[in-house]
């Protein structure tokens, strides 16, 4: 069975947008097999966000990330990694449809309530980076 490392963001927790989301997940028929919540730290951040920690708009993503819990999941299921993707809708907020987590519950770039592992590889890293 296919796995993907999902996180629900600072602003997901703040806006108590849990409840929501995580049903959203598993009305899909995917299963959470793992959830934690996190505070997360710099190190932490720079390491997960290494691929765009030279960007100029990385320290307002490091201060968001840092300012509060996030909830880290492994999700379980057929094709996940892709499902999640289409579940949750594109980064940019303004191509993120309506239905999709992004689409109804972003606010912005940064504050964009989910993040999802791109391909089965990197979920296996990050499966391992925040659950050891």
């Amino acid at each position: 069975m296919e796995q993907t490392y999902i996180m629900l963001k600072p602003d997901a927790l703040e806006r108590g947008l849990m409840g929501q989301v995580l049903s959203r997940i598993e009305n899909k028929g995917y299963k959470i097999v793992k959830a934690e919540l996190k505070q997360l730290g710099e190190d932490l951040i720079k390491e997960h966000y290494a691929h765009i920690a030279d960007k100029p708009f990385f320290p307002e993503l490091a201060a968001f990330m840092t300012r509060g819990p996030v909830l880290a999941l492994v999700v379980e299921g057929d094709n996940v990694v892709e499902g999640m993707r289409t579940l949750m809708g594109p980064t940019n907020i303004k191509e993120a449809q309506p239905g999709t987590i992004r689409g109804d519950f972003a606010t912005n770039m940064t504050e964009n309530v989910i993040h999802g592992s791109d391909s089965t590889e990197t979920a296996q890293i990050e499966i391992k980076r925040f659950f050891g």
